[in-house]
């Protein structure tokens, strides 16, 4: 039967041979997703409006089951798409495996973790200059085990592994040309950052901060402070001084990199003059004009006369439980959770973009992000380790000059937040770039919007997005996606390779839906924290496996659909999660309690219909007197005001609710979820 003329009017498709062409797939015998798979092919690129291609697909899969087969997909691998990527050719290969399916191979990674993680060191190519006597010693303690015992290694020495000549980094500054570095060049660069700190006095084991945008230079820094056998202090260049000065305390850095000012939209932001006011000692200042360099106090240096050492002959030797980066993620007292990476961490960074991102040799891997948070080194360990090259746009991701950047520089994996998808579909400023070379996207920080990502795909002629969820303590993800599953928006499809998960309700009995815990061992799972007693955060009060191990609380909300599909609901508690970036409820509330006419509050995450990022809300006892004299919208922007100068300048309030009283528990302490199960329904 030929499609109704309404259809046909409604995605005012008046090329009869396409339409005809339409037509005869509709009416075939193809199964939805091998239909969609031809349309995407075949009709499509000749219908430009995604409006149009919404009501062909609703079409096509009008008669889908979800409570069957799960999510209605938006992408469905060929078999030769599947033949190409590591984690087909992984199982084909893999005589230990002799398995056919991916789920067959995800088992078989969690019963012989050793064996998986033996086979996976060796196709990532990682370098120990001292072999290890066994890959896990795990009789003690789950919690704890002993990974490579007896060897010697330093990680970013696995980060040149390609020719000196291919590059390693492509870059490009707002309204400039791009750029590439070579790997031989930033070996150079990384390995005289060493020596020079070498020559500074700083001992093996010190923490030294970066605190600047994601540049060729900051990646450097990074791998040469890991190469002197230093510990990096991530700190985010949109912090506060009061944020700066508390990571400086905590990590007890020594020294500390930034910039004078970077380059956003044009507007030139300071950094130096924050890490100055979070009473930081030892800046080491890199200009954003080196023809005009600034003028720094007495006992900070200027990057150029830092730089003046030789490269270092060899990098320094560790254990694989030796600090290399120290990170931070809020908990919810209030301070946050300093969470150190070992040697070992870059390992499962790379291995979740080796078989989940599909990170091949002389991929350019694209990802706007900064070392302040995990995956700015997720970036550079997934990146370089599996000898691709890192993409770097020194500006705005929302803008234009952003996308012909990805168009240019010919980006092949994309990573992204929800939020910069949702401005790039209001904008439309993404719709004339040619993204061919892009195979596929990921996106992990937040919640993801199903309608936002169906247009993230058709922007790239629908390639698929891998969802990716873990955090700081597991050093990639936990839950993701692959290449082998069918794509749908805003779902998962497995635990990462060499973990798995549980489901647990509120009376710890195995669900569909619940809080997620992991279940131990796994390379990236953090095992010390540098403030808080580890065992506590993760474990105590935790329950057995079904396998008898002790479960890995992880604070995570999931949803098991039909087939291999998972959906998350945000986070089960205190802590939420504002534009990617994770905050307590309990550091919000002591901010905002600074105001006098604050008398008490409550601060939760509330997910908006449809899905996608969380927005901040805020209940409140306040003072009558001035609620009763001030605007809604006024309250709005003084909360806003604050959160933005003493947390983040990114931080906005979008509702405030005045309350009468909180609900508490018996004990005193506020039912944040039950505020946020109440404002879903007003």
């Amino acid at each position: 039967m030929r499609l109704s003329n309404a259809i046909l009017e409604t995605i005012g498709l008046n090329n009869k041979k396409v339409s005809d062409q339409l037509d005869q797939l509709i009416n075939s015998e193809l199964r939805e997703e091998e239909l969609w798979q031809k349309v995407c092919d075949d009709i499509l690129p000749n219908i430009t409006d995604f409006s149009k291609h919404k009501v062909i697909h609703s079409y096509i899969f009008q008669n889908w089951d979800e409570k069957e087969k799960g999510p209605v997909p938006w992408w469905v691998p060929k078999i030769e798409q599947q033949k190409r990527t590591n984690l087909y050719k992984f199982i084909q290969k893999n005589e230990k495996i002799k398995k056919q399916t991916y789920e067959e191979l995800h088992r078989w990674s969690v019963d012989n973790y050793d064996e998986f993680w033996e086979d996976t060191i060796k196709l990532l190519g990682i370098k120990f200059q001292k072999s290890f006597s066994k890959v896990v010693d795990s009789k003690k303690s789950f919690e704890t085990p002993i990974w490579f015992p007896n060897a010697k290694l330093n990680i970013a020495e696995s980060c040149f592994q390609r020719k000196d000549d291919d590059t390693a980094v492509v870059f490009q500054k707002e309204k400039g040309e791009l750029q590439t570095m070579s790997q031989g060049e930033l070996k150079l660069f990384s390995l005289k950052i060493a020596a020079s700190l070498k020559k500074q006095g700083f001992q093996k084991g010190d923490a030294i901060a970066i605190m600047m945008p994601m540049t060729v230079e900051s990646v450097a820094l990074y791998l040469g402070i890991v190469l002197s056998g230093c510990a990096v202090v991530s700190i985010a260049d949109s912090f506060s001084p009061q944020e700066i000065e508390t990571r400086l305390r905590i990590s007890k850095a020594k020294a500390i990199f930034t910039m004078d000012f970077m380059e956003r939209a044009s507007k030139k932001i300071p950094l130096y003059e924050r890490i100055i006011e979070a009473k930081a000692d030892n800046i080491f200042v890199i200009p954003l004009e080196k023809e005009n360099p600034p003028q720094l106090r007495k006992e900070d240096t200027l990057f150029h006369d830092f730089l003046k050492e030789e490269k270092l002959d060899k990098a320094c030797l560790c254990d694989p439980q030796d600090i290399i980066n120290i990170l931070f993620s809020s908990g919810t007292t209030g301070e946050p959770k300093a969470i150190p990476w070992s040697h070992l961490t870059p390992i499962k960074s790379a291995m979740d973009g080796y078989f989940h991102q599909d990170i091949q040799k002389g991929d350019i891997v694209c990802w706007p992000t900064n070392l302040g948070w995990m995956m700015g080194p997720w970036l550079i360990f997934a990146t370089l380790i599996n000898k691709g090259t890192i993409a770097l746009y020194y500006g705005v991701p929302t803008s234009e000059e952003f996308g012909s950047f990805v168009e240019e520089a010919k980006v092949n994996v994309l990573g992204l937040v929800p939020s910069i998808v949702k401005a790039w579909k209001q904008s439309k400023s993404m719709e004339d770039k040619n993204w061919r070379h892009i195979k596929c996207f990921s996106s992990t920080g937040e919640c993801s919007n199903s309608e936002d990502y169906s247009y993230l795909m058709y922007l790239a002629d629908y390639k698929p997005v891998i969802e990716y969820c873990g955090g700081t303590e597991i050093g990639g993800g936990y839950i993701t996606g692959t290449l082998l599953h069918n794509a749908s928006p805003a779902t998962f499809t497995t635990p990462t390779l060499g973990l798995d998960i549980e489901l647990l309700d509120e009376n710890d009995n195995s669900a569909q839906e619940g809080e997620a815990f992991i279940v131990p061992p796994s390379i990236g799972l953090s095992e010390t924290l540098l403030n808080r007693d580890h065992h506590d955060v993760y474990f105590k009060d935790t329950k057995t496996s079904s396998n008898g191990r002790p479960l890995r609380r992880h604070g995570d909300q999931l949803e098991k659909a039909a087939g291999p599909f998972y959906r998350a609901l945000g986070r089960a508690d205190d802590t939420m999660n504002l534009g990617g970036i994770k905050i307590s409820s309990a550091e919000i509330e002591r901010t905002i309690g600074t105001l006098e006419w604050i008398h008490e509050s409550a601060a939760i995450g509330v997910t908006p219909e449809g899905g996608g990022p969380s927005n901040l809300v805020i209940y409140t006892i306040a003072d009558k007197e001035k609620i009763s004299s001030t605007t809604k919208e006024q309250l709005l922007k003084e909360l806003s005001s604050i959160l933005k100068k003493d947390l983040n300048p990114l931080f906005k309030v979008s509702d405030i609710v005045l309350a009468d009283s909180l609900p508490r528990t018996s004990s005193n302490k506020v039912m944040r979820r039950v505020l946020r199960k109440n404002y879903s329904k007003t």
